[in-house]
């Protein structure tokens, strides 16, 4: 596979992003790190990115970074925006239309309208237009999937997923810029919590279990009173395969770290899963005992065996998953490029269509919370 030319919008000095970014695209060799406008503050983004060694392709804005490579032969494949929110879908849009891949950062849009017209954009031009749900390329994860779909915990009845931390949870921070626009609306849109961590619990119930969130009924709340946007939910969902959801996620549960996992339970069988020890995945067979499947071990599913990429009992981290997105997307690319059909235990990056999905669950929650947790259609117009 010749090495793809890679670009990336935001993720500047200092932010909590972009060097995962910066690693993950770079584990294997695929990408070259060719271009960027990492700030926006020009002077600032030109001058970290030509310490990175981007040249004379380290731009001052993304405007000037779209035109630029747009005149190139050597022009980037795939460019990540890993900006605020609020610009996704401007950039998304503008980079998918000049002929480039796009790996968004979550949320990919502001609003449900705008996620339907990015995916619109992404088929209208023939472009990849891949979203950054990270957790799901935990090699693990991925086993977790295919157990599922092999039939081996057979029909799944419930799925239980949480993402709570508790860095939030001190109210003198209320004022601090960095954690104060995650609770403002001009900013963050309708939902904070949910918007920023429960939709990585809900992508990863639907990819693992295969089934799409059909409807919902959520409880909001801010715990801290002087934010307009909750801290705190707790969300309950029905899938399109007949499976239950259950759903918490938090910003004020101290004593939390990170707090991302799943559970489910199917008819002959449990699954569970944390990303703080993305190493294990503990399986529980119907009248059966308790086995732990090691990542790295032999005679895992392809899927796991293709993103498993450091020794039997040596930790992987999140640089890690963040990479299998990325060798997805160079396979996706690469295969698209040459004519022929891409392996498809790699077609299992985040897509457009994900995006919106969530988003429009984002919207449901908001639309639920302030109705007293009424049930309410999680699905975009167009996937009705």
């Amino acid at each position: 596979m010749a090495k793809l030319q890679w670009g990336m919008i935001g993720g500047g000095e200092g932010s909590q992003i972009g060097p995962a970014h910066r690693l993950g695209a770079g584990l294997d060799g695929l990408y070259n790190f060719a271009a960027g406008a990492l700030d926006h503050r020009p002077d600032v983004g030109i001058e970290y990115g030509q310490r990175l060694g981007l040249g004379d392709r380290a731009y001052g804005s993304w405007q000037d970074m779209l035109e630029g490579e747009k005149k190139r032969d050597d022009r980037i494949d795939l460019v990540t925006v890993a900006t605020p929110n609020a610009t996704h879908f401007e950039i998304t849009k503008a980079f998918l239309e000049g002929g480039f891949h796009v790996l968004c950062e979550k949320p990919m849009t502001m609003t449900v309208e705008e996620g339907e017209e990015i995916v619109k954009v992404a088929k209208a031009t023939g472009q990849i237009c891949a979203v950054n749900y990270g957790y799901s390329g935990y090699s693990l994860v991925r086993h977790m999937k295919a157990m599922v779909a092999r039939g081996d915990i057979g029909k799944v009845r419930v799925v239980n997923a949480e993402f709570a931390h508790g860095h939030h949870a001190d109210a003198a921070d209320a004022d601090n810029p960095r954690v104060r626009w995650r609770y403002d609306p001009a900013q963050a849109g309708v939902s904070a919590q949910f918007a920023d961590c429960g939709i990585h619990a809900m992508h990863m119930a639907s990819f693992v279990t295969g089934q799409e969130v059909t409807k919902l009924s959520a409880d909001i709340v801010s715990c801290i009173e002087v934010r307009t946007l909750e801290d705190d939910a707790m969300v309950n969902f029905r899938m399109d395969g007949g499976a239950v959801g259950r759903l918490w996620t938090s910003s004020i549960a101290i004593g939390r770290q990170h707090g991302l996992g799943i559970q489910v339970f199917g008819e002959t069988g449990g699954l569970r899963w944390s990303q703080e020890h993305p190493n294990q995945l503990y399986y529980m067979p119907l009248n059966g005992r308790l086995q732990v499947i090691e990542r790295g071990e032999a005679n895992l599913s392809p899927e796991a065996d293709r993103t498993s990429r450091v020794t039997i009992g040596h930790a992987e981290g999140m640089p890690l998953a963040f990479a299998n997105i990325y060798t997805d997307l160079a396979e996706a690319i690469d295969a698209r490029k040459t004519g022929r059909e891409m392996d498809a235990a790699a077609n299992l990056f985040p897509k457009a269509e994900d995006g919106l999905r969530s988003m429009s669950a984002v919207v449901a929650v908001a639309q639920s919370g302030k109705a007293d947790g009424q049930w309410v259609d999680a699905r975009p117009p167009s996937l009705r």
